[in-house]
């Protein structure tokens, strides 16, 4: 017969103040085990929410991000020509151009790196999420600048009115826009003319189209492929971003973990030298319930729920400790295109099921030798112990 679980429950509440400081320690590691996670699941809807459904980004064959690529004009004529593009009497795409000036940072004053794109009205339409929230739009033809939300709040001279210069010229910021949590609030974008020519660029860095039917995106990929005058890569919008965001999220998860496997280390020692304790001190009433018929298995169970229950007490404290970042924005260089990129901490279902189940591996792998212990206690030992 199995120990009830009420037992387990008991022990804890009678050792209450150890429970605490031992649930204690595993909550700051699932605390920062979360973090991690959320920062990840942060980077990844930030990315993967700047792209829509059916539009797709060509760059040049072999390039990594949009700044690293160069498509010429008779390439992108071709491009925009092809049957699978949506044409609502001119065809539904974007000829953009990106380069990196460097602006410094309201909250460090050092210079660091900001994605400057130039598109066009039709390119800023491409992008159903983007929203002016302050402001206007881009003139044609004109040194003006919309910014978006995060680059406004991070870089020195982005506010509403204010003026910045690279490309030999000054530019005006018209307006702010909010681009939907996605890449693009890290951005500011420009005419991509007036861009090109301050650069004295000659071909683009990227072609956005908008397709007749999402459905129809490999069938226009293989078509850029196979063409034998194109030398060009393309991707649904969506699977690019997603794609930019691997380099950083590898190193924000093995940098993270690797602080989690250190200091789990600790809270496991910790919980088991709890329930060696716990064992030590209970010799006797582990010899009554064998007493009474309870079996080496059934012993056993019940310690180690005594230390999964410790650990799922520590892990949910964990989890909400960490659901108090959601609200805060974090900043760092995307590996990909050597830019500033803003993004948050995104709670989500599978955060918090990965962050209790560790919690519980934890209270496993910690409880595991004291519970065996407990299990190998002998009737005769117990007495030896009254």
């Amino acid at each position: 017969m199995a120990i009830p679980l009420a037992y387990s429950f008991r022990n804890l509440w009678v050792r209450r103040i150890t429970t605490i400081l031992t649930a204690s320690g595993m909550a700051l590691v699932v605390t920062v085990f979360a973090s991690v996670l959320m920062l990840d699941a942060g980077l990844k809807e930030t990315l993967v929410g700047t792209g829509e459904a059916d539009n797709v980004v060509i760059t040049r064959q072999g390039s990594a991000s949009e700044v690293q690529s160069s498509i010429d004009r008779t390439q992108a004529n071709i491009i925009v020509q092809q049957p699978e593009v949506m044409n609502l009497g001119e065809s539904q795409a974007s000829r953009e151009a990106l380069v990196l000036v460097n602006l410094k940072k309201r909250s460090t004053g050092r210079p660091s790196n900001l994605v400057v794109r130039g598109t066009t009205p039709l390119g800023v339409g491409l992008r159903r999420q983007i929203q002016i929230i302050d402001g206007r739009a881009v003139r044609p033809g004109a040194n003006e600048l919309i910014v978006g939300s995060a680059a406004a709040r991070q870089f020195q001279g982005l506010d509403l009115g204010g003026q910045i210069r690279f490309g030999g010229q000054s530019w005006q910021v018209v307006g702010i826009f909010d681009g939907g949590a996605s890449g693009f609030d890290s951005e500011v974008w420009a005419d991509a003319d007036v861009l090109m020519q301050s650069f004295r660029r000659v071909n683009y860095s990227s072609i956005i189209v908008r397709l007749v039917d999402p459905a129809l995106a490999q069938q226009f990929i293989d078509r850029l492929r196979t063409d034998p005058r194109l030398t060009v890569q393309a991707k649904p919008e969506q699977q690019f971003y997603s794609d930019q965001s691997e380099s950083l999220s590898r190193f924000i998860r093995i940098l993270g973990l690797s602080l989690t496997v250190i200091f789990s280390i600790g809270a496991v020692i910790g919980a088991t030298i709890t329930m060696q304790s716990a064992v030590a001190t209970r010799t006797a009433e582990i010899g009554t319930l064998r007493a009474l018929g309870f079996q080496r298995t059934d012993i056993l169970l019940a310690f180690l729920m005594e230390s999964v229950f410790l650990s799922l007490v520590g892990g949910v404290v964990g989890v909400i400790i960490a659901s108090g970042f959601s609200n805060l924005q974090f900043s760092t260089t995307n590996f990909q295109s050597f830019s500033e990129l803003s993004f948050g901490f995104t709670l989500t279902a599978s955060v918090v099921g990965q962050a209790l189940a560790f919690s519980i591996a934890m209270g496993v792998i910690g409880g595991m030798l004291p519970a065996i212990r407990a299990s190998r206690v002998t009737i005769v030992e117990a007495l030896r112990a009254v």
